[in-house]
């Protein structure tokens, strides 16, 4: 679904971490186009349509045809420069760790933190070892 959406609605993948209750992503829209709300909006609902139709819901997800499992907002950022892209970059890569999923961010599959490290831009040991790390990236 990702894909499709991505392929009606270009956009690229700068960085992107999917987690069992919520993701994070950095897109690049093409020149001129800023609508982030429409391809969040196509993805949500293509997702929610592949789930059972049996899972509980209350009524005002069910008046809103909600199926229970995403938000209704999503976070917007524009990136004001190199920095604050590294920052964001660092920060979804290393939300498995935070979130306690994995101790290394190595261990997490389902990001983009491992493509990062097969074209050389981060190292394979980048966020060390959470055993090892006392107060980073707070929260």
């Amino acid at each position: 679904m990702y894909k499709s959406v991505q392929e009606r609605n270009p956009f690229e993948t700068v960085a992107i971490c999917v987690l069992p209750d919520h993701l994070h992503g950095i897109w690049g829209l093409p020149d001129g186009d800023s609508d982030f709300s429409l391809r969040w909006s196509l993805i949500k609902s293509a997702f929610s349509r592949g789930l059972a139709g049996d899972m509980p819901r209350s009524a005002s997800k069910m008046a809103r045809r909600e199926r229970g499992i995403w938000q209704r907002r999503y976070w917007e950022h524009a990136i004001r420069d190199d920095r604050d892209l590294e920052r964001h970059v660092d920060y979804i890569h290393y939300n498995p760790v935070k979130h306690g999923y994995v101790t290394n961010v190595a261990d997490w599959r389902h990001s983009s933190f491992h493509g990062f490290v097969s074209r050389g831009l981060l190292p394979a040991d980048w966020g060390g070892d959470i055993r090892e790390m006392t107060g980073a990236f707070g929260e």
